[in-house]
């Protein structure tokens, strides 16, 4: 009898790996070549891109914390100096979901934060 030496072994790892490439283009979700070096590189950019997620989500937090700063007569810079100086520490993440929210809530803080600039006359 002849020896098979990874029958289904090599054909179960590769349908996973084809199972997994699914929605890729052409070749690279049918052919084991062109999926496994497809499945390595979306893997790495997954990879790559959580960790680029959270600096995107910080830009978007003061991009929204900057406009409503400026509807407030002020701007981003010095809401934040504003709001260290009161003594209010709140992270951005909250305060741009304030400023999306809770509008009024946020113009407070954004007038805590001005009185204190006015306060040391900056």
């Amino acid at each position: 009898m002849t020896r098979v030496s990874t029958g289904v072994v090599r054909r179960r790892r590769h349908k996973r790996l084809l199972k997994q490439t699914k929605g890729h283009k052409g070749g690279r979700h049918r052919l084991f070549r062109q999926a496994n070096e497809s499945l390595l590189h979306a893997l790495s950019y997954a990879y790559a891109h959580r960790k680029e997620k959270k600096g995107d989500m910080r830009r978007l937090w003061n991009i929204r914390i900057n406009a409503a700063a400026r509807a407030n007569g002020t701007t981003y810079s010095k809401l934040v100096h504003g709001l260290k100086l009161a003594g209010i520490s709140i992270n951005r993440k909250m305060l741009s979901d304030l400023a999306v929210s809770d509008p009024e809530a946020f113009t407070e803080i954004a007038a805590q934060a001005k009185e204190q600039i006015e306060a040391i006359g900056v």
